[in-house]
């Protein structure tokens, strides 16, 4: 009688639920850039399309520090890659004091780049170390669950940013002092929570866990190269669309509240933190579905559905557009980690170098933005179409993952 899995071992849960605080962090910091968008929109007086050059900042710090970071934490450790990313992270938000008193987006640009660095650095070694912490067979569970906080993150970012930072009548609604002093608090944290770090025990058998299950292939056979693996060459591809699809539906939520809804930015940006929570309850759901359906069928699924949002969404129906536009979020959920899980699925000794590659598909958040603003310059409800295209991709992956999956 086969006996489940282990969802962790608990010499591990300590482990765990700090990476759960980090996935947490780095949520809260990429839905915070979102509500960024808007208010340069109206400080700094520049286009959407324009405005969407933050997403490139962040989402393109991805695709700089993916590979250096894979290999920093190859040659050092988890441990000593999470505290890089931390201090980035830290540095970064820093920076927002000179980038606010010189009234700068190019200086704000910058500040966020080196803040992404971290983020990308933080999900480099986080995901493989949280796929390491038990049963290879739960590791679509673990990630999930944790992707799970980095939702909750991203509830926090907007309900923060929509009342420091949009909130009509106050002092510095229509300058740059709020988002300095939010930046200034955040940066210290960051700091603080680097330092506790430091104290965190991760087992040394945890740095050789892919490479023991690599060490385990029959004697005598090749190991691939890195991506003649279809399962995660797919995996890339499927990532970086779908953070594509992500990084442009969320820098436009607000405008689409502000434009379609008739919307103050404050009320808009709460809206905004509603759909991240709808986001954290599809990643519990998912986390708990995936004990009876298949994650890549689950996935096949939540992908078709968001194409159907996306057309609903488009027409600017109102409140009905408007939902749909939330629901997508719901669906949205479990992508990013569990096409995460999949592509890392039996590379053995090759998972920290995967995990690099994954990370850089990121850099499709940065890239889409820019092309949704182009269309949103003249029609916001009209951007959405353009989203299907990446839910499309990400569905194929799913659909034919039982083809191409290790063996």
């Amino acid at each position: 009688m086969d006996v489940k899995p282990k969802f962790t071992e608990r010499k591990y849960l300590l482990i765990l639920l700090t990476m759960a605080i980090l996935f947490l962090l780095w949520g809260l910091a990429l839905t915070l850039g979102d509500v960024l968008n808007k208010h340069f929109q109206n400080v700094l007086h520049v286009s959407k399309s324009r405005s969407a050059l933050v997403q490139l900042s962040m989402f393109g710090a991805y695709a700089v520090m993916g590979i250096p970071a894979g290999l920093f934490m190859r040659k050092f450790g988890y441990k000593n890659g999470l505290m890089l990313g931390l201090f980035l992270y830290a540095a970064g938000a820093f920076l927002f004091i000179p980038a606010a008193n010189t009234a700068s987006f190019n200086f704000f640009r910058l500040a966020l780049f080196i803040l992404a660095c971290g983020l990308a650095t933080l999900e480099t070694v986080a995901h493989p170390l949280v796929a390491a912490l038990g049963d290879q067979r739960t590791s679509d569970q673990r990630i999930n669950f944790a992707q799970a906080f980095n939702g909750l993150g991203g509830v926090i970012g907007p309900l923060i940013g929509s009342y420091f930072i949009l909130k009509a009548g106050q002092e510095h609604s229509s300058d740059l002092v709020s988002v300095k002093h939010l930046y200034i608090g955040i940066g210290t944290v960051i700091f603080l929570i680097g330092i506790a770090l430091t104290f965190l025990k991760i087992p040394p058998l945890l740095h050789n866990a892919h490479a023991a299950t690599g060490a385990s292939m029959p004697e005598g056979k090749t190991v691939k190269k890195l991506f003649a693996h279809k399962h995660f060459a797919f995996a890339v591809v499927a990532q970086l669309f779908n953070v594509a699809a992500q990084g442009g539906t969320w820098a436009y939520f607000v405008n689409y509240g502000h434009e379609i809804m008739h919307f103050s930015d404050e009320k808009a940006g709460y809206f905004f933190s509603l759909s991240m929570v709808m986001m954290v309850g599809g990643r519990t759901a998912g986390t708990l579905i995936m004990r009876y359906v298949a994650p890549h069928k689950l996935l096949a699924g939540f992908a078709l559905c968001n194409i159907l949002m996306c057309l609903i969404v488009a027409q600017g129906f109102g409140w009905i557009s408007f939902i749909a536009l939330l629901f997508i979020n719901f669906f949205f959920s479990i992508m990013f980690p569990t096409i995460f899980s999949l592509g890392l699925k039996n590379m053995g000794s090759q998972t920290q170098q995967a995990s690099s590659f994954i990370v850089m598909g990121v850099v499709g958040g940065g890239i889409f933005p820019p092309l949704m603003g182009l269309i949103a310059n003249h029609n916001i409800a009209s951007a959405y179409y353009l989203p299907i295209i990446c839910y499309t991709v990400i569905f194929l992956f799913g659909y034919t993952y039982e083809k191409i999956k290790p063996l």
